[in-house]
């Protein structure tokens, strides 16, 4: 009978420590949050920002976490250095005043083991909006070579960039904005 309680006893032990939260620092050499718009309707244009930070949380098992994302908007980059100072101006992303844009949450959506959407709140030029990021892909796995667990997604959502202060020449140059973040983070 000791036995049996003792080997109840460890699964139980083990099913806890299988089910607690793990930690995952963002790849910012991995990681590129991207915006794209129609441009007077000529063409969609895509930039992107070449600097971001912070950590997600997860616990699969109980299929909830956190997502917290600093996204430095000083490293906007269109391909044209010129357009990118324009982009940091007060007109748009007023990036002396604003020098980031977060993403924070503890809403994550689960479809079985996959995650496949994440509810938070948005801030760009210091006004926050609720957004809902939808998970196209999600993945978890070792790095083959950072030989630490990893994990990886493909999110996107919808705004109107008026709500954020920032609707300069809409709806000439579009006031929807399709924003995909394409994140690594691996576990600390």
């Amino acid at each position: 009978m000791k036995k049996l309680f003792a080997l109840v006893l460890a699964a139980g032990v083990s099913l806890s420590a299988a089910a607690a939260p793990e930690t995952y620092v963002i790849d910012g050499s991995h990681t590129y949050p991207r915006f794209e718009y129609s441009h007077f309707g000529y063409s969609n244009q895509v930039s992107r920002f070449d600097k971001t930070s912070g950590k997600i949380v997860l616990d699969r098992a109980a299929k909830s976490g956190s997502v917290d994302v600093v996204i430095d908007a000083t490293s906007v980059d269109s391909g044209f250095p010129v357009f990118n100072g324009h982009l940091q101006g007060e007109d748009f992303f007023d990036t002396k005043k604003y020098p980031t844009i977060t993403f924070t949450s503890n809403k994550l959506h689960f479809e079985g083991d996959k995650l496949a959407s994440v509810d938070g709140k948005l801030t760009i030029k210091g006004v926050s909006k609720p957004v809902r990021l939808d998970v196209t892909s999600f993945h978890c796995m070792p790095h083959p070579m950072l030989k630490k667990d990893a994990c990886g997604a493909n999110a996107v959502t919808k705004i109107k960039r008026s709500e954020f202060n920032n609707g300069k020449y809409a709806p000439y140059v579009s006031d929807d904005v399709t924003l995909t973040i394409a994140v690594e983070a691996v576990k600390e």
